[in-house]
């Protein structure tokens, strides 16, 4: 772990989660639902981005810092583990993009679109100028495979076990198993396993605590993200 990269990491993921507060709040809807366009609490027009609160009644969109602070941490980690290497760019988005789309999951269970898809080709592309400036084409090509692997073994058991897995978590595992299949087929592995041992722990810690019952939907995309965090980390 390289402390002055993990530094410039939490500066960078500080700014980050502020610019990212405003597309979490709009997006922070049920399905189908339109998005947020005012503040809930005066009903004044919300900037699209870069907002961080009300420029009327200067009330906070979310809780304040919580964005911030969370961004600021994954990028200290993922900056501090990779450093100047070639990859850290798209390493790093997609950081950032996981803690704006865990914030959404964990607010309303849903995984939007309009974040996961743009995500595709803009991840492909950072991988493409890594593999071009580190010579490493095969790493892009395992990346691409990965990404195919983890959003289609996510597709099956959304399929087999309906209800468990949405559409949004397929998407997700797709842009999730290009970063991890960059780093291996050993890490790719290791964060599909991680996600589904972090969900299970939790959840059996929730049904202790009486916090959720045996019929209780909980949100599977953090813990996803997280499992891929930490096989990105043991990779390093």
């Amino acid at each position: 772990m390289n402390p002055v990269w993990a530094a410039a990491g939490a500066v960078t993921g500080l700014l980050a989660g502020a610019v990212l507060r405003g597309t979490v709040f709009r997006l922070s809807v049920a399905s189908g639902d339109p998005e947020r366009t005012t503040c809930p609490r005066c009903t004044a027009p919300v900037r699209s981005w870069a907002v961080v609160r009300c420029g009327h009644c200067e009330r906070s969109l979310g809780k304040p810092l919580v964005l911030e602070l969370a961004t600021a941490a994954v990028l200290a980690l993922v900056l501090g583990r990779f450093g100047a290497q070639p990859e850290t760019v798209a390493f790093a988005f997609l950081g950032a993009l996981g803690v704006a789309l865990a914030a959404i999951d964990i607010t309303v269970q849903r995984l939007p679109d309009r974040l996961t898809l743009p995500a595709y080709p803009i991840l492909i592309a950072l991988l493409m100028v890594a593999a071009i400036a580190g010579r490493d084409v095969t790493a892009l090509a395992r990346a691409l495979l990965g990404g195919v692997a983890l959003a289609g073994g996510y597709l099956l058991l959304a399929l087999l076990r309906p209800g468990q897995l949405g559409g949004g978590d397929v998407k997700l595992a797709g842009i999730a198993g290009l970063a991890l299949g960059w780093l291996g087929w050993p890490t790719l592995i290791a964060g599909a396993v991680l996600g589904f041992l972090l969900s299970a722990v939790v959840s059996l810690a929730l049904l202790a605590l009486r916090r959720i019952t045996l019929r209780s939907e909980i949100c599977f995309g953090p813990f996803l993200l997280g499992g891929a965090l930490l096989a990105i980390l043991i990779s390093g």
